[in-house]
Parts: structure tokens; sequence; C-alpha cells
């Protein structure tokens, strides 16, 4: 199971983004839990143990955040990215859901 979690301004821009990654997932016949929170739920979802998290990919709108979230995840090894603007105005889950991949391997 991979848990792919999308950081945005305010968690709601990502939630179609989600939608089109779960089925592009589906299709590949891969186990994932990708889910979209916003800046400021991040780090709450990040401290939960319970449900660790393999990737975090930033939204365009908070590609600032980047070296923030690179420096507290450094010790825990979760790969930080922002996705690509493209492929997040195209709403591209196929493509976004191959780079989280990537960043995992």
């Amino acid at each position: 199971m991979k848990r792919i979690m999308l950081v945005c301004a305010a968690g709601m821009s990502t939630s179609l983004l989600v939608t089109k990654m779960e089925k592009a997932s589906e299709a590949a016949g891969l186990e994932s839990d990708i889910f979209a929170v916003s800046a400021s739920e991040a780090d709450a979802k990040l401290e939960d143990a319970s449900k660790p998290v393999d990737v975090l990919l930033l939204g365009p709108q908070v590609r600032f955040m980047k070296g923030q979230f690179e420096t507290k995840l450094a010790d825990k090894g979760i790969p930080v990215a922002v996705i690509d603007m493209k492929d997040y105005g195209m709403m591209n889950g196929e493509a976004v859901l191959n780079t989280a991949l990537e960043l995992m391997k």
C-alpha cells in the first residue's frame, strides 16, 4: 500500500487530481491511498504514525513550501516534490502518479 499525500493551499483544488490519480492507480493494479490536504493540515497528517506517508507532492501554488517540508521530512526519508504545473493544470492523474512512484523507488 503506497500512501501519497498532495498538499495545496486549501486542499480543494487537488481533490479532482486525487480522483484521477486513484483511477490511474486502479488501472495499473496498484494498491494506494492518495489524499489531499491543505497546507495547514499537512503537519498533523505527517505526524500520524499510524498512517505513514510514502511521498509528499506539493501543488504548484504552494511550491514555496518545498524547502520547509524537505527539512521536516529529511530524517523520515519521505521524498518531496512539486507537481509539474502542466500536469496539474491538465489534471493528468497518470503523469502525477508516475512522478510519485518514481520518487518512491
